[in-house]
C-alpha cells in the first residue's frame, strides 16, 4: 500500500494530485482548517447546502393522481374544418369523427397516472405550473424523452439527456438561466419513474 509520503510527493508533483472538477462539488477545492469539533457540522453544512442548489432545480412535484377511467367510452365530437368564430354545426358535415379523450391521453391505463407540475423549469416544452402530465410508466425511457425522474427522494420532470461518458443528466426547458441542468453524480439516488407522453390543462 501507498503511504503519506509518497501520496504527498505524487499530489505535490506538476499533473499530480486529484484532477480539478471531478471531486464531489465538480470543482476545484482549496484546504481549510478548521477546529476538529466543528469539521462534522460543516460537512452537514455543505451537504444541506448541496441540497438548497439542487432543490431549486428541480421543480418538484408532489401531487400524484390516478385516471378515472369510465365504464363507457366518453366520445366527443372532432371537427376537421377551421372555425374562424362562432360554435360549428354537425350538421354542416364538419365532424371527422368522435374522440374518446381516455384513448387519446392513456396507452395503458394500469401504468398511467397524472402529475401536477409545479414550477417553471419546463414551459419551453409546453409545460406550465398546474399542468397536467401525463405520465406512462410502460414506456421505455429513451434519450430526449420528457421524464418523471427521482432523484434522492424527490421528483421532477424533465429532458433525459446523456454526458460524453455516457452518465444520464436532467435538463431543464427553460431559457432564463434560473434552472440548471442537474448532473447525476456518484452516490446519488436516481431512477426513472416514467416517461410524460403527454399534458392536458384547463382554462377556466
Amino acid at each position: 500500500m501507498e503511504d503519506i509520503t509518497s501520496q504527498l510527493r505524487r499530489k505535490n508533483k506538476p499533473g499530480g494530485g486529484r484532477k480539478a472538477g471531478t471531486g464531489k462539488f465538480l470543482e476545484p477545492t482549496t484546504a481549510l482548517r478548521v477546529p476538529a469539533s466543528q469539521e462534522p457540522i460543516i460537512k452537514d453544512f455543505l451537504v444541506a447546502y448541496q441540497r438548497k442548489k439542487l432543490a431549486a432545480s428541480l421543480d418538484m412535484v408532489e401531487e400524484f393522481e390516478w385516471p378515472k377511467l369510465l365504464n363507457s367510452p366518453l366520445s366527443l365530437p372532432l371537427y376537421s374544418s377551421k372555425v374562424p368564430a362562432g360554435f360549428p354545426s354537425p350538421a354542416d358535415d364538419h365532424v371527422e369523427k368522435r374522440l374518446d379523450t381516455n384513448d387519446y391521453l392513456i396507452d395503458q391505463a394500469d401504468a398511467t397516472f397524472f402529475v401536477t407540475i409545479q414550477g417553471q423549469s419546463m414551459i419551453e416544452v409546453g409545460l406550465m405550473p398546474g399542468d397536467k402530465a401525463v405520465v406512462d410508466r410502460s414506456k421505455k425511457p429513451s434519450i430526449g424523452d420528457i421524464v418523471l425522474a427521482v432523484l434522492d427522494g424527490e421528483f421532477t420532470i424533465k429532458t433525459l439527456a446523456q454526458k460524453k461518458d455516457g452518465s444520464p443528466r436532467l435538463l431543464p426547458a427553460n431559457s432564463t438561466g434560473a434552472y440548471a441542468p442537474i448532473e447525476i453524480k456518484e452516490g446519488m439516488s436516481f431512477e426513472i419513474w416514467g416517461v410524460v407522453i403527454g399534458s392536458f390543462r384547463r382554462f377556466k
